[in-house]
């Protein structure tokens, strides 16, 4: 009787020996592609030879694993991954309660209490089932739970790694209570996550509503990339968000950068008017956001402006940026990595604005997330940009060389800029060179070459020699730089001593006041009315004084009078 009893406990397996399939379960459980899907093709010849006898938790982990390769193949959109995840989910909450339904129907979750289920999965095999899809987010994170409570339960306790009976039995009652107080806290906590996470999406949603529908009859101006400043409207929002930011910062950041949001869809480009076939702004190696789309979101990032959360933004930006270097959505990438960019760009001093007005500095500032600098976290923002391959990264990789407090040699920039280039298979454009081919208009601009000409030279060995006659060695290292780097332009660097203080801006000393000495020896004809302006000087004037113009010939000439209005009315640059 006991070798019936022993022959009656046996039974037969698919796997060959317990090497098998230790294999396969350290392939479904790897991150490789390539390896879970030889995996998966071992378990479907396991379930060719088991017929209908598939053990539950082997067919279940198979669908989740199947469910992880077509997400990273990219072959799917979003809203076929969810439906994709959903059907697993609610297969493996079926099926692994099934059995422990009794004569009388039970409560679903209550089963999954006796198992050690997370409500939270029960939850959202309900919301898939009877409510309205879950984000693709929480699907991701059911499926590496349940992954997770298989291994647990059900691979680890096969061929010699079962846990101990005592363990199975929870004889302990101390380690029985903390276990479900631990459980109970952990199912406070995911309820609380997923609480503020729908609570983050409805108020992002609702300012997305109030932002459209104040943009919403200014199709007129869409050419002057203009929308209203809605906070007087929507204060009562952005104070929410402020608020809420406060314990749940990391998780509004999280859904700030799931699609639709920071991450704009091709339907709300299109609202906006930033289609991407207007190539102004559009610029794959080098992103920049639409004007539209970034000052519909300005004024709640101003609202969230703060330096950990800048700090948090752009190690955000820069994590996903890495998940993404595998799957290459361009669509993402390119939005990622132009917000680093305007990030980089509002924090950088690389510009000084000494010469511009008040007006003109409202104007810049207006479009800015922040104004005043920030103290960047330089070395781990260069480890992540390197660690976040992508088109742009040499245009990334340049804005943290070019910002930080203490850069790299100069030498040692340009090799990172090389690899980085090589890696990613694009050609980086150094700005440098392309500014240094612009003309010198102002000040500002002769400021901006001169620095760029110091790191230049700073980089060399041999240090540049004075060229020129005695009176051009007495001037100083500034000067003769400002005057080597306006050869060939219209301007020259003026070293007469003169009090410029006791001149008018646009005026300089001997120039006559009288508008004549401002005419050239070489100029084109302008044409007023369309018709050319004739401006002799010998042309008799009207006797009568009037400021009307007189016509000679078919030309225009200006009257004594309007020569006045122009004289004291006259601005030069």
């Amino acid at each position: 009787m006991k070798k019936k009893v022993s022959e009656k406990k046996r039974h037969v397996v698919a796997w060959l020996n317990k090497a098998e399939w230790d294999q396969v379960r350290e392939y479904l459980y790897s991150k490789d592609s390539a390896l879970q899907r030889n995996a998966l093709h071992r378990i479907s010849a396991w379930k060719a030879r088991y017929a209908n006898s598939t053990p539950v938790a082997m067919d279940c982990t198979a669908d989740l694993v199947r469910c992880q390769v077509l997400d990273r193949s990219e072959k799917l959109d979003s809203h076929d991954l969810v439906l994709l995840y959903g059907a697993a989910l609610v297969r493996f909450t079926n099926l692994i309660t099934e059995r422990q339904q009794g004569k009388f129907s039970r409560s679903l979750r209550r089963l999954a209490g006796n198992l050690n289920i997370p409500e939270w999965i029960v939850n959202l095999r309900h919301d898939v089932t009877h409510r309205k899809l879950p984000a693709l987010k929480w699907c991701r994170k059911g499926c590496e739970e349940v992954l997770e409570w298989l291994q647990q339960e059900y691979w680890s306790r096969q061929l010699g790694g079962r846990p101990s009976a005592e363990w199975e039995a929870q004889s302990d009652g101390e380690d029985e209570e903390m276990g479900m107080k631990r459980h109970d806290d952990e199912l406070i906590a995911r309820q609380k996550e997923m609480e503020a996470y729908k609570n983050a999406r409805e108020l992002l949603i609702s300012y997305e509503k109030e932002q459209y529908d104040a943009c919403g009859g200014l199709n007129e101006e869409k050419e002057k990339n203009a929308c209203p400043d809605p906070l007087a409207d929507m204060s009562w929002i952005l104070g929410e968000v402020k608020h809420f930011s406060v314990d749940f910062g990391e998780l509004l950041i999280d859904v700030l950068l799931e699609d639709g949001f920071l991450i704009p869809t091709a339907d709300q480009l299109t609202s906006l008017g930033s289609d991407t076939s207007d190539n102004d702004w559009f610029c794959p190696t080098e992103p920049k956001l639409p004007p539209t789309f970034l000052r519909f979101w300005l004024p709640l990032l101003k609202t969230l402006n703060s330096p950990s959360f800048i700090h948090l933004f752009l190690e955000k930006l820069f994590a996903e940026l890495k998940l993404l270097s595998s799957e290459q959505s361009k669509h993402r990438s390119y939005y990622l990595s132009g917000w680093i960019s305007e990030v980089m760009l509002c924090n950088s001093n690389k510009n000084d604005y000494h010469f511009e007005t008040k007006s003109q500095k409202k104007a810049r500032l207006k479009d800015r997330m922040f104004v005043n600098r920030i103290q960047l976290r330089w070395q781990q923002l260069l480890s992540a940009c390197l660690e976040a391959p992508c088109v742009s990264s040499p245009h990334l990789l340049y804005l943290v060389l070019e910002d930080m407090e203490h850069p790299l040699p100069l030498e040692t920039q340009q090799r990172l800029l090389q690899l980085c280039s090589i890696y990613t298979r694009t050609q980086h454009s150094d700005p440098d060179t392309k500014q240094e081919q612009q003309p010198i208009y102002t000040l500002e601009s002769l400021h901006e070459k001169l620095q760029r000409s110091k790191r230049h030279s700073h980089s060399s060995l041999v240090e540049p020699q004075k060229k020129g006659t005695g009176e051009e060695n007495k001037w100083s290292d500034a000067e003769v730089e400002k005057a080597k780097l306006l050869r060939g332009s219209s301007w020259r660097v003026c070293f007469d001593k003169v009090l410029w203080k006791n001149y008018p801006l646009g005026k300089v000393p001997g120039q006559s006041d009288e508008p004549s000495c401002l005419m050239l020896d070489n100029y084109s004809p302008m044409t007023v009315s369309e018709q050319p302006v004739e401006m002799g000087s010998s042309t008799p004037q009207n006797a009568t004084g009037s400021s009307a113009s007189t016509k000679i010939g078919d030309g225009l000439v200006w009257s004594h009078s309007d020569l006045s209005k122009l004289k004291t009315g006259l601005q030069l640059f």
